[in-house]
């Protein structure tokens, strides 16, 4: 217990001192600066702060919080340091609009930047970069054709062939939240039956997980987001999972009709912001031209902004029409979504006898 205690004192005396640099710093130049909170990794972000700060001469005190971010929002209240944040899914930026910790920011140029679908229509939240929710399949054991859509996955000529993570990850409750949105609850509910008795072992692991087990010849598809590809294929340090990549190929799913199921990275303003103008401004430069290219480069993900080039990897799996329904109409279907994958006991997998 005392070494418990000491762990969590530890872990908040770090926090406190990078509000303290937060502090110090905005009372040195408050005209001049952002305070941002990021679920966005320091390795991928630095680069783009660094430029932002080089063209305007604004600086960026970043915090990177691994998780609870609402929470400590609701906590800080209008006391929170944070102008700004950076999250990893629409979920987030939902659960932070519903709570009321965000507030409308607005300007020409971001709207010009991002397309409506991917942004708020009152403001309170902007998609940074795009990732798809697509299905992979072995290189050997699928052939072309076979699966098509998100419905073709509860074919019964698939049984015990695919495998996907928890649905209750945000990144499957978005993709079961959008069929929703489209079709209805009782279609959402059919469907994630037929998945759940179509999978070869129960929902377990990570996207990377997925890739392996199709390596590992324990299912044929799965479910997955695109840049998990990128990284696999690229990862030096990890040449194992350079060999999952290699094992499977990645089906862009129903092109004929509505398109591929999308999910955003994104960044809003806070309610407490103190530097609101500054805040927007960096929104702007991360939907910019210069920003854009580098989201694309390192994260092997879409930019939002059109006309961005992709990075020659994620160009070579083919160009894909994405579902052009507005997130944030996905976005209040996602408590209904996490009901259904209870209703269906999804996350047990396989009901016994069927």
């Amino acid at each position: 217990m005392k070494r418990i205690f000491i762990g969590v004192f530890a872990v908040f005396l770090g926090f406190a001192g990078l509000l303290a640099i937060i502090g110090s710093n905005a009372s040195a130049n408050s005209e001049a600066v952002v305070n941002l909170y990021s679920y966005r990794q320091p390795f991928l972000i630095k680069p783009l702060l660094e430029g932002f700060t080089r063209q305007t001469g604004i600086a960026v005190n970043m915090v990177y919080v691994k998780k609870g971010m609402l929470e400590r929002l609701k906590a800080e209240g209008d006391s929170s340091p944070a102008d700004m944040v950076l999250t990893t899914d629409i979920g987030g930026l939902n659960d932070m609009v519903v709570a009321g910790v965000l507030q409308s920011a607005r300007s020409d140029q971001i709207e010009n930047n991002i397309p409506a679908q991917y942004r708020h229509p009152d403001g309170l939240w902007y998609g940074l970069t795009v990732r798809g929710r697509v299905i992979f399949a072995s290189t050997e054991r699928t052939s072309p054709g076979e699966v098509t859509s998100y419905a073709d996955l509860t074919k019964p000529e698939l049984k015990g062939r695919i495998c996907t993570r928890s649905g209750k990850h945000v990144y499957n409750i978005s993709l079961i939240a959008a069929l929703i949105a489209h079709d209805g609850e009782d279609v959402a509910k059919t469907w994630l039956a037929g998945v759940r008795d179509n999978l070869a072992q129960k929902p377990q692991g990570n996207d990377r997980a997925q890739a392996r087990a199709i390596f590992e010849g324990v299912c044929d598809y799965a479910i997955a987001n695109t840049y998990y590809m990128g990284k696999m294929a690229t990862n030096e340090k990890k040449p194992e999972q350079r060999q999952w990549a290699k094992a499977v190929r990645i089906i862009f799913p129903d092109q004929d009709g509505r398109g591929t199921h999308v999910n955003i990275s994104g960044a809003a303003v806070t309610k407490s912001a103190k530097h609101k103008d500054n805040a927007i401004r960096l929104i702007e430069y991360l939907s910019g031209e210069a920003a854009q290219k580098i989201y694309a480069e390192q994260n092997f993900e879409y930019p939002v902004k059109p006309g961005i080039p992709l990075h020659p990897l994620v160009a070579s799996w083919g160009s894909f029409t994405a579902d052009k329904i507005d997130l944030a109409d996905v976005a209040k279907y996602r408590a209904t979504a996490s009901r259904l994958i209870d209703i269906t006991a999804y996350d047990l997998g396989p009901q016994n006898g069927s």
